[in-house]
């Protein structure tokens, strides 16, 4: 659902993958194929946390393998490639808190400088590194990769940085400076109560053939 609902909302193509952690030693990662066309029959591939890829898993999994690795809170991985962030990433800048949806990411997410595919144990480790205690990481020229306490947050947050990103191609549009929420904004708007993930949950997996009795619903 998470997959498909990513390809709905135009933040993947034929390209990107979700995954989710398993176990203290494993994950689940989507099958290599467009994420649109992730199907209920089709099965995850599951990767460990320690050691070489499975063969089913594209090289790109790494990047979730050392992401998982360093940070335990993490319990899924986003992994897209959206208009709005890819856009802004060539100018070598990410959103800014300027609005809801961005105190999330406050001050900013990190960018990955590197446009070169992320396919090598070394350039995984970097970007893990990289992402640090962040909810996203943007990687120039190529996307970007959200995390989340739960699959659905995963989901959510990806959304939420496609439409900072969003706002703040806007704002450069408009050759002003633009304001940014200060530190108490952030504390009190960046809130996940209230149902804030499974709303958008919800609306993200709309018409999704296995949507009845998901999680929000």
């Amino acid at each position: 659902m998470a997959a498909r609902a990513l390809a709905r909302a135009g933040l993947v193509h034929a390209y990107g993958h979700f995954s989710v952690r398993a176990d203290e030693h494993s994950f689940i990662v989507t099958p290599p194929k467009p994420l649109g066309l992730v199907g209920p029959a089709d099965a995850p591939v599951m990767v460990p946390l320690e050691g070489p890829l499975p063969r089913d898993a594209l090289p790109e999994v790494l990047a979730h393998q050392c992401i998982y690795r360093r940070r335990g809170d993490v319990q899924a991985i986003a992994r897209f490639q959206s208009p709005a962030i890819t856009t802004l990433s060539t100018l070598g800048r990410t959103p800014r808190a300027r609005h809801g949806f961005g105190a999330y990411f406050a001050p900013a997410p990190p960018l990955h400088g590197n446009p070169r595919l992320v396919r090598d144990l070394p350039a995984a480790e970097a970007l893990a590194a990289t992402l640090g205690s962040a909810r996203a990481i943007v990687m120039r020229g190529n996307g970007a990769i959200a995390v989340g306490s739960s699959l659905e947050e995963a989901l959510v947050m990806s959304w939420y940085l496609e439409d900072a990103a969003r706002v703040e191609l806007a704002v450069l549009a408009t050759a002003l400076d633009g304001l940014e929420l200060d530190e108490t904004e952030v504390r009190e708007r960046a809130v996940t109560s209230g149902r804030i993930i499974e709303r958008m949950w919800d609306y993200l997996t709309s018409g999704d053939p296995e949507a009845s009795g998901a999680p929000g619903g």
